[in-house]
């Protein structure tokens, strides 16, 4: 597929006008050393609306754009994430048994895209992210996942620890895959409505989401290498969700 390009905003009143629109903001980077009045009242801003920014070298923003750009320029997802509010009661409605991902803090922007098509292509619902720590959608994403993301919704939430207590309240129940699991993940019953949740390969789930799983279950590895790579694990657990449907 064609590569995406990134939608970018230039200018201190265009970040800030995108803010308070409610655009989808991946970050917005800001020139070291930025200062002034205006400046203060987008970081303010920045800060009030939890909006992902980093401080970057003159040199950086001026290579991604030569115009008047005042030393901001704000990142645009290419894709409109969605809440996972709205996404719940459509899948209900449709009548379908839940299967959402859960990804915790996987920031690597291929192994979300790869997660994203197997997800897609295996009939998961919804792919839930945290705000921060995480891969986005981006252009690099969306090539690697093949365009799935155009066709799976991707939730962002402020807390992991929050949206899985709402889950279980609607009746979902967490499974989190983990070494520290004491059963094979085959032997979980992903027949019912199911969120399972996935970490990242150096530091896995954190410890106080991973307590709050109705089960934990392990891929078995056998090899020296002592664990999958994340996409790879991720499609063994949703396919074997597949499995047992008899989808």
């Amino acid at each position: 597929m064609a590569k995406q390009r990134q939608e970018m905003l230039f200018g201190i009143r265009a970040a800030m006008e995108a803010i308070n629109s409610e655009k989808d903001i991946e970050k917005v980077l800001i020139r070291k050393g930025l200062a002034g009045p205006l400046y203060n009242e987008l970081f303010e801003l920045i800060r009030e609306r939890d909006v992902q920014y980093q401080f970057v070298p003159k040199e950086k923003i001026d290579a991604m754009d030569q115009r008047n750009n005042q030393g901001v320029i704000a990142l645009i997802a290419p894709i409109p994430y969605q809440e996972i509010e709205d996404v719940l009661p459509q899948i209900m409605v449709g009548g379908k048994i839940p299967l959402i991902l859960v990804l915790d803090q996987i920031t690597d922007v291929r192994n979300f895209g790869a997660i994203a098509r197997s997800a897609e292509c295996a009939g998961v619902q919804a792919i839930v992210i945290p705000f921060k720590n995480s891969a986005k959608v981006t252009p690099d994403a969306i090539k690697t996942s093949a365009g799935a993301l155009y066709n799976i919704p991707v939730c962002r939430v402020q807390n992991l620890k929050t949206l899985v207590r709402s889950l279980k309240k609607e009746g979902i129940r967490i499974v989190a895959a983990t070494e520290k699991g004491d059963k094979m993940y085959t032997e979980a019953d992903l027949t019912l409505a199911t969120a399972v949740i996935m970490g990242s390969e150096d530091v896995g789930i954190d410890d106080a989401l991973l307590r709050l799983a109705d089960e934990q279950v392990k891929i078995p590895i056998l090899g020296a290498i002592e664990s999958l790579n994340v996409s790879v694990a991720a499609s063994l657990m949703i396919y074997e969700a597949v499995r047992q449907r008899g989808l």
